[in-house]
């Protein structure tokens, strides 16, 4: 099996562990070229010292690489402004991009959700790391019973927070959101981030509430854990923080949903998650890193395996 050559552009928290858990754990992937802006950046001395080609030069400099016609897959872990000039350089050279950031200029990629639905798309949108961690348990309980509303609150250690993480708070939350709509299924998303300044850092903790039409508890909870068991088969540290909450609001006591503008009767879902990270590059509380980066690689491994891309003879 031949290993195939990517690029990681942005050599901050997610780029740096994004290279490193690429080096010590993927038998498809090889990191072909490490991309920042500033050479005295943590990710980019490291990528040297691992003997990865690098530039200080952003997009430009990578595409003037003399191995960049090697380079098949490109994971853009900027912003999501600068996103939208790196997808139109990289898809005019033919490259297959995986976006990190919130610029949502391809589908919506859960892994556990809707990864063969999305690897044929040239440009995959890795959502965010809230919505790596919920949007799972959303669609879990959406084929079971229809979502209402789904809202999800992800609280994040402040140290794991780069500055390309604080650059996109609204892109985050606006993204996420939509992606709880068009991948988990609920009518109405939102999305809520807390950067956590608590020391010592706290593990990455996620909750999710869903208000669904009644239907059967020991059937939503079958499906959450299912759910759950699949994205530690990529998410290790990925776990449920404690039992599913069920909560039935009768016709007598209303509760109004001010986005939608309107009362709901029906059941309410409380999930509580916790993502512990694998620390191939921050400590263990940055499971934002680790739930984005492991999600990521699991659909370039995807998309390369069914492109036969592997199999090819150099």
């Amino acid at each position: 099996m031949h290993k195939i050559k990517c690029a990681i552009i942005g050599s901050g928290n997610i780029g740096t562990d994004l290279m490193i858990k690429i080096m010590r754990m993927s038998d498809i992937l090889e990191v072909g070229a490490m991309v920042g802006i500033d050479s005295t950046s943590d990710g980019l001395q490291r990528a040297r010292g691992l003997g990865v080609a690098t530039t200080d030069q952003g997009i430009n400099g990578l595409v003037a690489l003399a191995g960049y016609s090697d380079i098949r897959i490109i994971f853009d872990a900027t912003s999501a402004s600068a996103h939208k000039r790196h997808s139109e350089i990289l898809i005019a050279d033919g490259k297959q991009v995986i976006d990190l950031t919130p610029a949502a200029i391809g589908p919506y990629t859960i892994p556990s959700v809707n990864l063969d639905d999305t690897v044929d798309a040239q440009n995959v949108n890795m959502v965010t790391c809230g919505g790596q961690a919920t949007i799972p348990i959303v669609a879990a309980i959406n084929r079971v019973s229809h979502v209402v509303y789904g809202e999800i609150v992800a609280s994040i250690a402040s140290k794991s927070a780069g500055p390309g993480t604080r650059a996109n708070i609204d892109e985050f939350t606006e993204t996420t959101a939509t992606a709880i709509e068009r991948v988990g299924g609920a009518e109405r998303g939102k999305a809520i981030i807390i950067l956590n300044p608590a020391d010592p850092p706290l593990i990455m903790r996620d909750t999710i509430y869903c208000l669904c039409e009644e239907a059967n508890t020991d059937k939503i909870r079958a499906s959450v854990i299912e759910m759950i068991e699949e994205v530690k088969a990529y998410v290790p540290g990925y776990r449920l923080k404690q039992d599913v909450q069920f909560e039935h609001i009768g016709p007598n006591n209303p509760l109004h949903i001010p986005e939608m503008g309107r009362d709901f009767t029906g059941l309410k879902v409380t999930v509580f998650i916790e993502v512990e990270g694998a620390a191939h590059y921050l400590p263990a509380y940055a499971g934002n890193l680790d739930i984005m980066t492991s999600a990521a690689i699991r659909t370039a491994e995807r998309l390369a395996m069914k492109r036969n891309w592997t199999e090819e003879v150099y």
